[in-house]
């Protein structure tokens, strides 16, 4: 990604340093914009977050992708697995993945790279890209819906924009549990990170910005995961391993910095995610995370008619 000077950020060593607070670690590049942290207990919770969404989808992507897409962009990369998956899985496809962390391996396959860099800048890439993916990234950004625009303007025609992301907060079988803590935290963090700009409860706005920004063809598919292994059928009870193990061990890092903003201490944060961690174990407690997948096609290029003489040709538009 070419940047203009006051957003470069060549891979000098501040950028692998990170920011301590409460025993965790967090991004020192465009330090604070992102609320969770990036250190190893936080990175083994996005590989395990990797396989509850190939266990889901059972692929990489839904969108239909030709057999050799030349540039791919994964937004928000995180540990880099998705990207270098899919790199593996189409070799002839040179793969970019960016991320505010440099928490990316260095051993990689040879059509895949990562740079560090704000998604929320402005895009200026060398060439336009024939896939833009995105996933759980309803954390990160104050205006997503720019970012969709950014990623349509930076495919090719007949390019196409994938988001998969969790729907916040969670929902219960029924009328919700609100004598829970589960319940109770899911309020909390809606109301903080509102209060702090960055709102978790854009997903269902999702198809909605697709099509208003020119996207066609769009495709909305919606996925489940219960908390725990209260639903039945094999499918899911394997689905709820996952996602209980992604929730619990995501739930101090994704509350530590949103609550403070609440006025609650570090300690005080510890002690209520007791109760919100035995709500999420308890299998009388019938939560889930609706989950969507989102993608679109930018419009092709079109062919018009004009006639010349007795005769007719077609000319690109």
């Amino acid at each position: 990604m070419w940047m203009t000077t006051s957003t470069t950020t060549s891979l000098r060593s501040s950028i692998y340093d990170h920011i301590e607070e409460n025993g965790r670690t967090y991004h020192r590049f465009r330090q604070g914009k992102y609320f969770l942290p990036n250190d190893q207990e936080e990175q083994e919770r996005l590989d395990i977050q990797h396989a509850l969404f190939f266990l889901s989808l059972g692929r990489l992507h839904l969108a239909p992708l030709g057999p050799n897409p030349k540039n791919v962009l994964d937004i928000g990369t995180g540990t880099g697995l998705w990207a270098i998956e899919f790199a593996e899985q189409y070799p002839s496809t040179q793969v970019l993945g960016i991320d505010l962390s440099a928490i990316q391996p260095v051993q990689v396959p040879p059509n895949c790279r990562f740079e560090i860099d704000d998604i929320e800048d402005d895009w200026i890439f060398n060439e336009p890209f024939d896939y833009i993916h995105g996933r759980m990234l309803l954390s990160c950004f104050k205006d997503p819906r720019s970012v969709f625009q950014k990623a349509y303007d930076a495919l090719v025609p007949g390019g196409y924009l994938e988001m998969q992301d969790f729907v916040f907060p969670g929902h219960f079988m029924g009328e919700p549990r609100t004598e829970t803590s589960l319940y109770k935290w899911g309020q909390m963090i809606c109301e903080a990170s509102e209060k702090l700009g960055r709102p978790w409860t854009n997903v269902p706005k999702y198809k909605q910005w697709f099509e208003e920004i020119g996207f066609e063809e769009v495709v909305e598919k919606k996925y489940y995961w219960p908390l725990s292994a209260w639903a039945k059928g094999d499918y899911y009870k394997q689905i709820s391993v996952y996602a209980q193990a992604d929730l619990l061990n995501g739930l101090d890092g994704m509350s530590l910095k949103l609550m403070g903003s609440l006025g609650w201490s570090a300690d005080e944060v510890k002690e209520f995610l007791v109760g919100v961690k035995e709500d999420v174990k308890n299998t009388t407690i019938h939560a889930y995370g609706p989950m969507r997948v989102v993608y679109g096609k930018k419009p092709g290029v079109k062919l018009r008619r004009q006639s010349i003489g007795s005769g007719e040709i077609r000319i690109l538009k």
